[in-house]
């Protein structure tokens, strides 16, 4: 959650592991879009000696569709590659890191990346990339800040990449969630009698790390024809945008404890709106959905209309959710927001409609400016520029999608519905004051990444 560990084949190979993608209109620099795209989830920072690095044998991409066909119009692909200076030490560094070119710093890794058009036509905009190293701490990167801030890469026409670690911005409560589907807001009211009062959230993902692969470009580079959109109703300035993992088809182990692989890529893992794969796809198809494009994702929707949780909170909280229990049409309301995207009429002044293919995909509406006072809950709290028109790092994705789940949204597309007073009060009791190390303000806008010495455990 997110998707960390969404998928029983995914769980055992977290390099390639997709758990967090954000898409917005960067509020330091309207005229472009940041994309972002995690992997690698739940690092320990105290995580050596062998820190965490992306897979050098990983296709990494971020897609964008223009054209509401849940396909690729332009993708951006990230290759990464390892340079092992001295390979008769186990140190991952032996002295201080001070620049990102250090020779104290034993394995460097660098990247590529290019850019692909729907018709085959590739560009490299830039290769031998500096990522920076893991933060470990204050005698091994005393100023990681400004390692940091030299991984961030300058591209030509004010376009900026970095792919490195960060801290994990997403908050949640896993423990409780998963737990039979504990609310701490009002766990006293579920029906196994185990809680008598309410509690507060707990981030399990508080001081834990991720990698971070962000681009910021131009709006005119993902929208179709190159238009820069300046109506929000206008049917051209919605992009659909998400993250893809890919590995060789074939992988041969050998006696010298390397690897060798060969074929074409497959896709292992992807990821457009959060907790699609995590909450709705039943156990049994999650590898399947992962090996997908969302132009397939009618195969699924199934689970969208019929939501598994949204049978199952009225079970475990009775009486809580009269209205939601009696419900019995499919969810137009969540076929729309994760699907279709949202059309004209339903929000007043609002859409991110991508047409009658049913794709998970991050929505992003680019006409739609930044929001000089974010809210937290987006869209359903007012705030268009917030989840799910894209997401922000700070979004309050957990709260939005299980009220949404409860039935919040449901009198958008059906106004016969009254939502169950209970379902406005559903969060996982988390805000992003819970990220022990806040976000930034301009590119890559995660946080600094938490060190072991300070953060040896969560």
């Amino acid at each position: 959650m997110s998707s960390h560990r969404e998928a029983p084949e995914i769980s055992k190979d977290p390099v390639a592991d997709s758990t967090d993608v954000y898409a917005f209109v960067s509020p330091d620099s309207c005229d472009t879009v940041t994309l972002i795209a995690n992997y690698l989830p739940l690092q320990g920072p105290a995580g050596g000696p062998n820190f965490y690095e992306f897979g050098d044998d990983v296709l990494y991409a971020i897609h964008i569709d223009n054209d509401n066909d849940g396909r690729p119009d332009v993708s951006y692909e990230f290759r990464f590659a390892v340079e092992v200076r001295n390979p008769d030490s186990f140190l991952y560094n032996t002295g201080p890191i001070t620049a990102l070119d250090d020779p104290n710093w034993n394995r460097r890794q660098t990247f590529t990346v290019t850019r692909v058009e729907a018709d085959g036509r590739r560009r490299v905009l830039a290769e031998g990339l500096a990522c920076p190293p893991c933060n470990i701490g204050p005698l091994s990167t005393p100023d990681y800040a400004a390692l940091a801030d030299a991984a961030v890469h300058q591209l030509e026409g004010g376009r900026k990449v970095f792919a490195g670690q960060r801290a994990e911005g997403f908050y949640v409560d896993l423990g409780a969630i998963f737990d039979l589907g504990t609310l701490r807001p009002f766990q006293q009211l579920h029906v196994m009698p185990a809680f008598t009062q309410p509690a507060p959230g707990v981030n399990t993902t508080k001081a834990l790390n991720v990698h971070s692969i962000a681009l910021q470009v131009p709006i005119t580079d993902l929208t179709c024809g190159g238009r820069k959109p300046g109506d929000v109703l206008d049917p051209h300035a919605t992009i659909g945008v998400w993250t893809t993992a890919s590995r060789r088809q074939a992988r041969v182990i050998n006696t010298t404890g390397h690897d060798t692989s060969s074929g074409p890529f497959v896709q292992v893992s992807r990821l457009g709106n959060p907790l699609f794969n995590e909450v709705l796809v039943p156990m049994g198809r999650k590898d399947l959905w992962n090996s997908q494009p969302p132009a397939d994702d009618k195969n699924f929707a199934q689970y969208v209309a019929t939501p598994e949780l949204a049978k199952l909170l009225p079970v475990l909280y009775p009486g809580v959710f009269p209205n939601l229990a009696g419900y019995t049409k499919p969810r137009a309301d969540l076929l729309a927001i994760l699907l279709t995207g949202i059309p004209s009429g339903v929000v007043p002044g609002f859409q991110n409609y991508t047409g009658d293919t049913q794709a998970d995909m991050l929505r992003l509406n680019v006409a739609v400016p930044p929001a000089a006072n974010p809210n937290i809950l987006g869209l359903v709290a007012g705030d268009a520029a917030g989840f799910p028109n894209g997401r922000r790092v700070f979004d309050d994705v957990v709260t939005v999608e299980l009220r949404a789940v409860a039935g919040l949204t449901l009198p958008l597309v059906d106004p016969s519905f009254t939502p169950d007073a209970a379902t406005s009060a559903i969060t996982d009791g988390l805000t992003p004051a819970d990220v022990k190390n806040p976000y930034l303000d301009t590119f890559p806008y995660l946080g600094v990444p938490y060190d072991g010495y300070h953060n040896p455990s969560n």
